[in-house]
């Protein structure tokens, strides 16, 4: 069974996916921005697949290696967020609520790897 925390971080990115596709549909159908926000859709929803992928990790190593791409994802992410709000196509509001969720995700991430690299080997799910 995989452990509660590894379930709140794929809960967690899951939701922040959903957000970013919003914010997506807004900049590209109000704004008429295309280049950041198909950036950061790409580089936002990626963190929730790669903590997915985590879930099915082969090994220790591998549970790492793709927890790893899960957190330079959500660092990318926070990139494009700062980019849109310094380009004033996000509000500052919007910007921040965002910008918490995924500095949140980007931490939660970064314990978990922490973790597995000071365990032993991934227990195996039932």
């Amino acid at each position: 069974m995989a452990s509660g925390r590894k379930n709140i971080i794929r809960e967690k990115s899951f939701l922040f996916a959903i957000q970013i596709v919003n914010l997506y549909k807004y900049l590209s159908n109000e704004k008429r921005e295309y280049v950041m926000s198909r950036q950061l859709l790409k580089a936002g929803t990626s963190i929730g697949a790669n903590v997915r992928e985590a879930d099915n990790a082969e090994s220790k190593a591998d549970f790492i290696h793709k927890m790893g791409i899960a957190q330079k994802e959500a660092d990318e992410t926070l990139y494009w967020l700062e980019l849109l709000s310094a380009t004033d196509f996000i509000s500052r509001e919007d910007f921040e609520s965002l910008n918490f969720s995924a500095e949140e995700i980007f931490k939660i991430i970064r314990s978990i790897i922490l973790t597995a690299k000071e365990n032993g080997p991934l227990k195996s799910k039932s």
